[in-house]
């Protein structure tokens, strides 16, 4: 449909569910590099894992600095319990991605991932929200995700105190490092 000046217009409806869609297929996606860098036998499939860590960064900065900001702005500023418990989350899956890989990181991950990210995809949960309380700009929010740029990568960080750290921050997430 366009408008009077001839410009494209979103059909609303057809907008309803598309940045659920669009994070939710995201974590899709990143489960299945993570599978496949796990998947190598006697040992780490490094170049998934390496893909996996930069979508991951991507997309935790999409909801840390589009996602997380929309749902305050909303909200009127005031934070709500969930994006606080996805913050500690996001601290402690970041902390993560600065070791080298272990099948006990990937392991570790894996767990993490099913408490957090049915807190953002379960229905009441924060896409769903972020999605009604964005509204009828979902339009420019959909261009700001899509357009994120990827995340600067250093390399990992071998250092022993850094996986301890990373232990660390997941039990302050109330998650358990799994040996």
């Amino acid at each position: 449909m366009n408008d009077r000046n001839g410009n494209v217009q979103l059909d609303e409806r057809a907008m309803a569910g598309v940045l659920y869609r669009y994070l939710a297929s995201d974590h899709g996606r990143l489960d299945h590099l993570l599978e496949q860098a796990a998947a190598k036998h006697g040992g780490i499939d490094v170049e998934s894992y390496a893909d996996f860590r930069k979508g991951l960064l991507r997309h935790i900065s999409i909801e840390e600095k589009i996602v997380f900001p929309a749902v305050a702005k909303c909200q009127g500023r005031d934070k709500i319990a969930l994006t606080d418990r996805l913050h500690i989350d996001h601290a402690a899956i970041v902390s993560l991605m600065v070791p080298p890989p272990s099948l006990s990181i990937i392991q570790t991950l894996k767990s993490v991932f099913a408490v957090h990210n049915p807190l953002e995809e379960n229905d009441g949960g924060l896409y769903d929200l972020f999605e009604a309380w964005v509204g009828a700009d979902i339009h420019i929010i959909l261009e700001e995700i899509t357009a994120a740029p990827a995340v600067a990568v250093l390399p990992h960080n071998p250092k022993p105190e850094l996986l301890q750290l990373a232990k660390q921050a997941v039990r302050r997430a109330g998650h358990e490092f799994q040996e």
